[in-house]
């Protein structure tokens, strides 16, 4: 038993001990009962004490033990002394907190968590090979690349001053290429990444725009976290979203940095990564819970989009990626819009087109997949009724008077989602295959070259036994 298990089990690995046979994480746990109205004091150990009216040692020492940990020693005998017992509290506060959180506990599915925490401990413990020469180059010369950056990209837009990205001028290149921009309640045109993302994939031309500015933005080179063998690790924090999934820092984890810098990943002679992910991951998890037979046909057919345009007889039934290019993306965009809610307006801004044209495609979508939509309705009905939501392993998500009805909407696909991806992990990691990562729907694998394509088949096959095992025999 333990509170965020893997820093522990980190420790077994250090010193070549066999992981427990089964493991019990209250903070999971914690997190699974308290997700979606979150405790006032946070998710760590103090926060579960707090929230259960526990006794617990102060902040302050606690932060102040933990710096003279993470200084190394030599420590002398009264620090020693120190941290023991700081470390005999954890003990002490896991003592307390067990009693109160059985009742709660579905212990089953608990040790599945628990599971994956060893999981976590085996990826965190491997990390991400990293070319450190490029990395280091980057850094001292960071400054210089920006500027370079900003006038390769900005002579197509005129939208940048120096450094500094100008709302008037991006919108003067908005009205000439005759872009409707989504704008905020005061008029101004909405710059978060979120609007980029959406309207970069209905005109393609804005997408380098997009990747300039999250890269000025989020892009801290020195802040990558990169060990001494040359390996990119950081705390995945795992189950730190409402649907399950890690969250890592953006700025630590090469995976969080913009896409471009991932070429920074560079394994050490005579080994290979390779990058394994689930197509159309979404999709197909809607199709198998909703059991709607003409979305499983879709996704079965490995182009769910363009099959569902010739289910819906909006396309002919010889039509192809090639031949029928906008149709296909424009039913691409419903297709994944429908899982979180999207509405007319939304979806009309997406693919450019009138507002007529995707109440069109949404109501395609109703005739093509009536069966989607009545377990869909279904399952915010029973969240709406019965205050809480859960995936097929059981993890929750509670219902409270500000819940956006498209987060239970989409949370099915999201919380199974990252159900199946923990399974593959630990699948992977008990069969000594070495991940990196897990990154959203994937996962990065490293081996000997001459044994990747070896390594990328039992990769292939775990993640498929884990679909099957989530998604009661099928496979994605």
């Amino acid at each position: 038993m333990g509170f965020y298990a893997s820093a522990e089990l980190g420790c077994y690995l250090a010193l070549g001990w066999p992981m427990p046979a089964r493991i019990l994480d209250l903070y999971a746990e914690f997190r699974c009962e308290t997700n979606g109205r979150p405790p006032t004091c946070g998710s760590g150990l103090l926060g579960a004490l707090a929230h259960y009216g526990l006794s617990a040692i102060d902040g302050a020492e606690k932060e102040t033990m933990r710096e003279l940990a993470l200084r190394g020693g030599p420590y002398t005998s009264s620090e020693r002394r120190a941290l023991i017992d700081y470390c005999a509290t954890d003990v002490t506060a896991l003592a307390k907190l067990l009693p109160i959180m059985a009742p709660k506990i579905d212990l089953p599915r608990a040790l599945m968590r628990g599971r994956y925490m060893a999981a976590a401990a085996r990826m965190e413990w491997t990390g991400v090979p990293i070319d450190t020469a490029r990395w280091g180059a980057m850094r001292n010369h960071w400054s210089a690349i920006q500027s370079e950056l900003i006038g390769r990209v900005d002579r197509n837009f005129r939208v940048y001053e120096g450094r500094t990205f100008k709302a008037a001028r991006f919108a003067d290149y908005l009205m000439r290429h005759g872009i409707a921009w989504p704008q905020l309640e005061s008029g101004a045109l909405a710059l978060d990444d979120n609007t980029f993302k959406l309207m970069a994939r209905a005109h393609p031309q804005l997408q380098p725009l997009r990747e300039l500015r999250k890269t000025l933005a989020e892009l801290r080179l020195s802040r990558l976290a990169v060990g001494k063998d040359g390996r990119n690790r950081c705390l995945l924090s795992c189950f730190r979203t409402k649907t399950g999934r890690n969250a890592p820092s953006t700025a630590r984890f090469i995976f969080g940095l913009p896409a471009w810098s991932r070429g920074l990943i560079q394994p050490g002679p005579g080994r290979a990564v390779a990058y394994v992910d689930y197509g159309q991951q979404e999709f197909a998890i809607a199709a198998a819970l909703s059991a709607d037979p003409a979305m499983q046909d879709a996704y079965l057919s490995g182009d769910p989009y363009l099959t569902f345009a010739k289910q819906a007889k909006a396309v002919p039934a010889d039509a192809t990626k090639a031949t029928h290019r906008a149709a296909r993306e424009q039913f691409k965009v419903c297709s994944l819009g429908v899982l979180y809610g999207m509405s007319a307006p939304s979806l009309a801004r997406s693919i450019a087109q009138p507002e007529a044209r995707a109440r069109d495609l949404l109501q395609m979508h109703r005739e093509t997949y009536p069966s989607f939509w009545r377990w869909n309705d279904a399952a915010v009905n029973h969240a709406m009724l019965r205050g809480v939501l859960h995936t097929v392993f059981g993890w929750r998500i509670h219902v409270g008077p500000d819940t956006n009805p498209r987060t239970l909407m989409n949370f099915p696909m999201q919380g199974n989602g990252s159900e199946i991806l923990r399974l593959a992990c630990c699948l992977l990691t008990e069969r000594d295959i070495d991940v990196c990562c897990p990154i959203h729907d994937a996962v990065l694998v490293e081996g000997p070259s001459e044994r990747i394509d070896e390594i990328v088949a039992a990769t292939q096959d775990a993640m498929r036994e884990a679909s099957e095992l989530v998604l009661s025999g099928f496979p994605l």
